[in-house]
């Protein structure tokens, strides 16, 4: 029978039928058996273009057109990822077949606690991530059933499963907007590189990618003001490359005077990075910092909360003693709305404002959000301006 060749002791297909072309393993060193399988695919072709039967599509199938289709697409690569986790699991099922209990098991495992090879407990992920790729899923679904046809026109799914995502609401971990005591311990901690880009950070609202991958070339001068903003293009890479702006768009950050300070401390280390580490290069430049959520944070705030402990004499919250560098950007946040900024101007100073802000904003506009990014000085607790109220553990 032709269309058949051996490779590695097992047989595989390659044949034009019908002008369709073959091309797969049939996962048979037994030349019979390769043979049945062989037929067995013909007549399932032949069923399809005389009696208008549909070809059952595999959730590998569909999963391999989304990444061949979507490439260009900012997080592809994290994408990528989710589907080589799920592929295990529902690789070889029909379309018709992914649902909740067929996606059960991956759940199941994703969420399991486990022992690494060192004897060391790794926690499973969260629900976050969980749904993260069960959103690939629905989102590859939908795409069978209302965009991608086959030869007759026909869709690859008739209807989309509804998928049940988990509640990450109730795992979730809540922001934690540090007081200022807790800043003055918890950054006491800190390496001197990452003490800059959270003080930085602190005062900018700016995300961690956009902190640790501030270039020089996006500052823009404002001479009216005797300042500079930067404009982060839409297109940042962040982590990954071509990741983008959260939202976007281009991002303003706008400094008020501790945040341009720290900049200014930083002028002149290096021509492209506004936080370089390590030693320069043969051209001048050093790296960036991947990011600062590394071991040097994690162990400072260990050391915080065991000194907040000393000094308070009573335990840190759970939220200090796990404070993550997101926070930094909540604390900007609720230090912005203490001090009675509007909702806008501090959706604009936290980058969440949609549009061109390149044609929306004059120099007066400018310096008006650079006199509300000052007023966070005013919510300093530890003079009598403002009393942060918290709930206590326990």
């Amino acid at each position: 029978m032709s269309g058949l060749y051996q490779r590695n002791g097992i047989w595989h297909i390659d044949k034009v039928f019908r002008g369709q072309r073959i091309q797969e393993s049939t996962g048979s060193s037994d030349r019979k058996e390769a043979e049945q399988y062989l037929i067995h695919k013909l007549e399932k072709l032949r069923e399809q273009r005389i009696y208008g039967v549909r070809r059952i599509r595999t959730w590998r199938e569909a999963a391999t057109r989304y990444l061949v289709e979507y490439t260009d697409q900012p997080s592809i690569s994290l994408t990528a990822i989710h589907l080589r986790q799920l592929d295990p699991y529902i690789g070889d099922i029909p379309l018709t077949h992914i649902d909740d209990e067929t996606l059960s098991p991956f759940i199941k495992d994703r969420l399991k606690t486990s022992k690494t090879s060192c004897g060391k407990v790794k926690p499973g992920v969260s629900y976050r991530t969980v749904n993260i790729a069960l959103e690939r899923v629905i989102r590859i679904l939908n795409l069978c059933a209302r965009k991608w046809r086959d030869e007759q026109k026909r869709p690859w799914l008739d209807v989309v499963p509804m998928i049940t995502k988990l509640e990450a609401k109730k795992t979730s971990r809540s922001p934690y907007p540090m007081s200022w005591e807790e800043q003055s311990i918890l950054f006491s901690e800190l390496p001197d590189h990452l003490r800059r880009m959270a003080l930085y950070k602190v005062n900018s609202g700016s995300r961690e990618q956009e902190v640790v991958k501030l270039r020089w070339d996006w500052e823009i001068p404002v001479p009216e003001l005797k300042t500079s903003v930067f404009l982060i293009p839409a297109d940042f890479g962040g982590r990954h490359e071509n990741s983008g702006v959260k939202n976007g768009d281009e991002r303003l950050v706008v400094l008020n005077n501790v945040a341009r300070s720290v900049i200014e401390g930083q002028r002149g280390l290096d021509p492209v990075w506004v936080f370089p580490y390590g030693k320069p290069d043969d051209d001048g430049t050093s790296n960036p910092v991947h990011r600062m959520n590394d071991s040097a944070w994690k162990k400072a705030r260990v050391r915080a909360a065991k000194r907040f402990q000393e000094q308070f004499l009573r335990p840190a919250l759970a939220g200090f003693a796990s404070i993550r560098v997101h926070d930094l950007k909540h604390t900007f946040g609720r230090r912005l709305r203490a001090a009675g900024v509007t909702e806008e101007d501090r959706k604009a100073l936290l980058g969440h404002r949609n549009g061109s802000i390149t044609s929306h904003y004059s120099a007066a506009e400018l310096g008006k959000l650079i006199d509300e990014a000052n007023k966070i000085s005013a919510t300093d607790s530890r003079g009598p301006a403002l009393t942060i109220l918290r709930r206590m553990a326990g």
